[in-house]
């Protein structure tokens, strides 16, 4: 195992960025960076013993500065949409930006995606990042330090272990935005990849805002159900509202009703490559999303993404939980630790 640092561009303040590579026995590298704790890279082989980068993104840290997909960064301090971008804690009420139609989705305009993260510490198989959130600084209450701790093993897992505290009581729903395309990040469409999921359960959304109805619905009869194995795109075109509504799959499943234990939940298969991802968290929820707005544009190496050429799957709270009764409330109290993994292990079947 063994960590590389090469030099990765500059920050807007011309503070010199790098790129991080973790290297396991089996030849799988992930790259980091510190704009947005950011997951630039992760690098396999094939069934071919081809080696493929899997994850989409982008060469130069100006493109991560207008990555309005948000490739592969942490989202925080709250990840996907809050109504209105509006809630109330502890009896007053708090405003944050409006960035997506009437929502604040992913934090708004200066989420973690666009912060400079510092280097904490540098392991034989793992980086620390780590990040401070003022009082207010994006509309949210309390000082809030986090760090995420990005470890591969040499059993090809990626495990996100996020830590915090805040010294007021505020809202802490942290995700990674990774996009993944099993056949390789420039191989185009996802369509093809074969998908399970453990999940019986998700959230209809109101209409193309997509923020939840408040209801918990079974997948089950729907072409939301992913309980037996589906390619992403037998059903993402179906006549089906809730799909014509964001223009395909951008939808969260429930898994439990409170976070718990770290538990299996999806799993992805590319039969051209061989590739399978396999997802894990201890958190209630996750966002599937196709990759819907893709819009035509360069990646790395010159790539040419496009709609549904990577899918995320997001672990977090149910969207808008923070103004939704029945849901799990993503509030982190004060003085207490926020403390959360999310595991992607990657095998060639």
């Amino acid at each position: 195992m063994a960590v590389t640092v090469k030099e990765f561009g500059k920050a807007m303040n011309q503070e010199p960025l790098h790129l991080y590579e973790i290297s396991n026995q089996n030849g799988m590298t992930v790259g980091l960076t510190e704009l947005g704790a950011t997951i630039v890279s992760v690098k396999m082989q094939t069934k071919n013993e081809n080696v493929i980068d899997v994850v989409l993104g982008y060469d130069t840290p100006d493109d991560y500065y207008a990555n309005s997909c948000f490739f592969g960064a942490v989202i925080g301090r709250s990840g996907n949409r809050i109504d209105k971008g509006c809630f109330e804690l502890n009896g007053k009420t708090y405003q944050l930006d409006i960035n997506d139609n009437d929502n604040n989705l992913h934090s708004g305009l200066n989420g973690f995606d666009k912060r400079i993260w510092k280097v904490e510490r540098i392991g034989d198989n793992s980086v620390t990042f780590s990040l401070k959130d003022a009082d207010m600084e994006q509309g949210y209450p309390g000082n809030f330090s986090v760090c995420i701790t990005y470890t591969l093993t040499d059993e090809g897992s990626l495990i996100l272990h996020y830590e915090g505290e805040c010294d007021q009581d505020t809202v802490a729903n942290m995700t990674n935005h990774v996009y993944f395309n099993l056949g390789g990040h420039d191989s185009g469409t996802i369509l093809d990849h074969e998908m399970t999921m453990r999940a019986s359960k998700w959230t209809p959304i109101r209409d193309y805002q997509a923020i939840p109805t408040g209801e918990i619905a079974p997948v089950e009869g729907t072409p939301m159900d992913f309980t037996t194995t589906h390619t992403i795109g037998e059903r993402i075109d179906a006549d089906y509202d809730q799909l014509k509504f964001v223009g395909g799959y951008d939808h969260n499943y429930v898994m439990k009703q409170d976070k718990g234990t770290v538990e299996k939940f999806a799993e992805v298969y590319c039969p051209k490559t061989g590739i399978c991802l396999e997802a894990f968290t201890d958190l209630p929820a996750f966002q599937f999303y196709a990759g819907n707005f893709i819009g035509p544009h360069k990646g790395k190496g010159g790539a040419a993404y496009d709609k549904r050429d990577g899918f995320c799957l997001e672990s977090q709270f149910i969207p808008n939980s923070i103004n939704q009764e029945g849901f799990a409330k993503p509030v982190l109290k004060a003085g207490e630790k926020y403390d959360t993994t999310t595991t992607y292990r990657f095998s060639v079947k």
